[in-house]
């Protein structure tokens, strides 16, 4: 990349980090009112195991893809070293 195209990518990033910083203390609201509602144990509770899910299927689906991968470069592998034996 250019510096010209850095110099751009840097100020428009800046901007951007400062438009977010100046949005946020009316986007978290006073007295536990947010944009979902009036917040309590309960729903921080459950955010929190939606949070915990979504790591676990995360890593489970992760898990998976890189077994399927792995599969497919062993299969790869067995099938050069078949090609390359006279």
């Amino acid at each position: 990349m250019s510096r010209s195209r850095l110099v751009r990518l840097g100020s428009v990033l800046i901007a951007a980090l400062a438009v977010v910083m100046a949005l946020a203390p009316a986007a978290l609201g006073a007295d536990g009112v947010g944009l979902y509602g009036r917040t309590d144990d309960r729903v921080v509770t459950y955010a929190a195991f939606i949070v915990i899910a979504f790591f676990a299927l995360f890593v489970i689906t992760l898990s998976l893809v890189q077994i399927r991968l792995e599969s497919r470069r062993e299969r790869l592998k067995q099938d050069l070293e078949r090609l390359r034996r006279p």
